[in-house]
């Protein structure tokens, strides 16, 4: 696992035009990082919350003095998670996500900053084999000195919000009385010094 990372961040730094120069280079802790989720059951009379246990891999480039960055992450789709196997062994299925078709989900986005920090990330979520638009708020944003790897490390929360009928998931939506699904990320990552001490893409 730790090589899917590190070669993640060097395809970001490969592929990295000259503005990415001054970029840090960060791979996501998978035991750290973490898609939940909210749905409404019958009518919305309650909601169903879950997440996904296992995030793939992941890679993050962000320039703090250029106000700039981007970000992918990978989800493993059969990790979901209600707290309820039946609920788990369903949504697998090809009535939602289908994860024999597609096992993974992915969201790439690039990072955009308010007042000097990181406020919102914009890009596109590849789920069930579409790909929509999909902007999140960063609702919190802190780097600190790892007190144990002692690594730099970054961590983040983003939330938003997607219509699963947009990725072709709307099986029992008349039921449900509604597509709307609220995701929150949580997100650590770790600062790759190998990465960082490459020499910069021409």
């Amino acid at each position: 696992m730790k090589t899917i990372r590190h070669l993640s961040v060097l395809a970001c730094a490969a592929l990295a035009p000259a503005a990415w120069a001054g970029a840090d280079h960060y791979s996501i802790d998978p035991t750290h990082t973490y898609v939940s989720f909210e749905t409404p059951h019958i009518q919305s009379i309650s909601f169903w919350r879950g997440k996904f246990d296992h995030t793939q891999s992941g890679a993050v480039l962000l320039d703090k003095a250029g106000h700039s960055g981007n970000v992918d992450i990978v989800i493993d789709t059969a990790s979901i998670d209600f707290g309820n196997d039946k609920l788990n062994e369903h949504t697998r299925s090809a009535d939602f996500f289908d994860v024999a078709k597609y096992p993974t989900a992915e969201y790439k986005g690039e990072i955009q900053f308010e007042k000097g920090k990181p406020a919102r990330v914009v890009g596109e979520l590849n789920l069930h084999g579409v790909t929509r638009p999909v902007a999140l708020k960063i609702k919190s944003f802190k780097c600190i000195q790892h007190p144990m790897l002692k690594r730099e490390v970054c961590g983040a929360d983003a939330a938003g919000e997607i219509s699963r009928s947009d990725f072709g998931m709307d099986k029992y939506v008349d039921l449900i009385g509604s597509p709307k699904v609220t995701l929150a990320i949580q997100v650590e990552a770790l600062k790759d010094e190998a990465a960082a001490a490459a020499p910069a893409a021409q």
